[in-house]
């Protein structure tokens, strides 16, 4: 069973399990899909997080696909170039790539089939084409003065491409060819290994030093050469009966445990849809506080912050009205700053893409691949992609989990969520979405198990959310009371809501949230859900 938000990786994913790929070879081919058919939402130079169950391995596992400041990116240095905030657009934001790295990572330990197989499919695409998603024209429409400033992205992207035609890029697609053929003639592992050597120490890598020593850029062949994607234990919460897993809090997924210790303790099927959005908004405001003044590539301290102790009283702040403040349990806040946002800045409006998938062998796997977005950041001629910028999510202050340091991670807003049933695996789920994505995905997960509704029937259910939190992406907002509904909520629920004093937004009535998932009963029977909103997402299986 394969779930994503683009039909055509899902596919992949389903082709890789039908001609006898296991999980994790189905992630990668699909990965890397994703890279060439979304290249507004991910590409080769952002990053992948991942949480998943090895069968072979008999435990949970998080795959870190997430790539490092480099090593002249100081604060010091981004105050002598006069910056308070770290760009949202160009190359001064970019981190080492992770994506690539993590996905050979994974195919490596846990995968089945060689790299010239599990990239066929991208290749294909890229070279011979696919169909263009309208928001992908909609996305260089909107950042066509911004593309036109760079010869490698208005070469490739302007003038913007007819949505629903065949649109290509050979030069990515020769890129990894390339790359395969400086691979072959060893085993299946060594093969990988010469391959993530040609990103990371060859030609990719000097392409990359190259093109950022004359564009102004911090990022060298050093910095790529010194880095490796990395497993890593899960974060774990116990609730309602499962066990739910996560990256560490360099990411953000420890947020949606914070969230689940909170509502432990409220019974949220005996709510009104009014009292539940309510409680989860309320609850949602005090997480991500902590999440903002404590979490980084940093010691963070879990065992309080998930502790029944913290929790009991951090819940007495939740009232019947809505809150106003923004008060972390511990730690302090950064200090906001007033910027003007800039074209290409923060995450795309449905930024990201998500993978889950569950094989015959026992495997579950969940992850969010994103960044290196066609409209944040130039396109390097020679190799058909553009870096990531997610070093905006550092803060250039002192002090701080999150404060701006070379060699490490940036505090990133992704996800992917897995949960096991009696020590199981149960349930991989997610969603794009920036800071909103631990507040869909969370929801799906509440209805599905609070509430009792199918995996479809709680990824289709009316979406909110809330910005009253500190924005992960420049230029660094903050909306206090803030809640977002879509206009399919009853008028009465609107109305309940806005008396308790949230300040209340209607959107398109499917217009939030791009959550799938995909479970595995007990006997073997597999369920999965996609996400009908943008008519994108796609979960197949047999």
């Amino acid at each position: 069973m394969v779930a994503s938000t683009h039909w055509l990786a899902s596919q992949t994913g389903m082709a890789v399990l039908e001609r006898g790929g296991n999980a994790f070879d189905a992630a990668v081919a699909t990965g890397f899909v994703l890279q060439v058919v979304e290249p507004h939402l991910n590409g080769p130079g952002g990053e992948v997080p991942a949480v998943f169950w090895s069968a072979q391995r008999d435990e949970p596992l998080a795959l870190c696909g997430q790539g490092v400041a480099p090593a002249a990116a100081t604060i010091e240095r981004f105050h002598e170039l006069g910056h308070e905030l770290i760009p949202g657009t160009g190359l001064l934001a970019a981190c080492v790539p992770g994506a690539f790295g993590g996905w050979l990572l994974l195919l490596r330990e846990f995968g089945t089939w060689r790299l010239d197989d599990v990239l066929e499919f991208a290749i294909g695409y890229a070279e011979r084409g696919y169909p263009l998603h309208e928001r992908i024209r909609a996305t260089i429409e909107l950042n066509e003065e911004l593309l036109r400033g760079w010869p490698g992205s208005s070469d490739l992207y302007l003038p913007p491409p007819e949505a629903g035609g065949l649109f290509r890029n050979p030069t990515l697609a020769a890129t990894y060819r390339r790359i395969v053929e400086e691979s072959r003639g060893a085993s299946r592992e060594e093969e990988i290994e010469r391959a993530r050597r040609a990103f990371y120490e060859g030609f990719v890598a000097e392409e990359i030093d190259r093109f950022c020593a004359a564009e102004g850029g911090l990022l060298t062949g050093a910095d790529m050469s010194a880095w490796e994607a990395t497993l890593e234990p899960v974060v774990t919460f116990d609730y309602r009966g499962l066990t739910v897993c996560k990256t560490q809090p360099w990411a953000a997924g420890a947020v949606g445990l914070q969230q689940l210790a909170l509502l432990q303790a409220f019974d949220l099927a005996e709510l009104s849809a009014a009292e539940f959005v309510h409680v989860v908004t309320e609850c949602a405001k005090l997480s991500f506080a902590d999440r903002d003044a404590l979490y980084g590539d940093a010691e963070v301290p879990l065992d309080v912050l998930l502790s029944a102790e913290y929790n009991d009283e951090r819940r007495t702040l939740v009232g019947d009205e809505a809150s106003g403040e923004y008060r972390p349990g511990r730690g302090h806040l950064p200090r906001i700053r007033q910027a003007l946002a800039t074209p290409g800045s923060g995450e795309p409006g449905r930024g990201t893409v998500h993978i889950d998938i569950a094989d015959r062998f026992g495997n579950l796997f969940s992850a969010t691949p994103s960044g290196g977005w066609l409209q944040s950041s130039p396109i390097i001629p020679s190799l058909g992609w553009p870096l990531g910028t997610r070093a905006q999510m550092f803060w250039l202050e002192e002090g701080l989990p999150s404060s701006l340091r070379p060699g490490t991670r940036p505090r990133t807003t992704l996800c992917p969520g897995l949960a096991l049933r009696q020590g199981a695996p149960y349930l991989a789920w997610g969603t794009p979405g920036g800071d909103q994505q631990e507040q869909w995905a969370l929801h799906v997960f509440l209805r599905h198990v609070d509430l009792g509704m199918n995996l479809q029937e709680a990824i289709d259910a009316p979406e909110f959310h809330t910005d009253h939190l500190i924005s992960s992406f420049y230029p660094r907002g903050f909306v206090p009371m803030s809640l977002a509904l879509e206009s399919r909520f009853g008028a009465r629920t609107v109305a309940d809501l806005q008396r308790r004093g949230h300040d209340v937004t209607l959107w398109p009535a499917w217009s939030a949230g791009r959550v799938t998932a995909v479970a595995r009963e007990p006997d073997g029977l597999l369920r999965a859900g996609a996400n009908p909103r943008g008519m994108q997402g796609y979960a197949v299986g047999r």
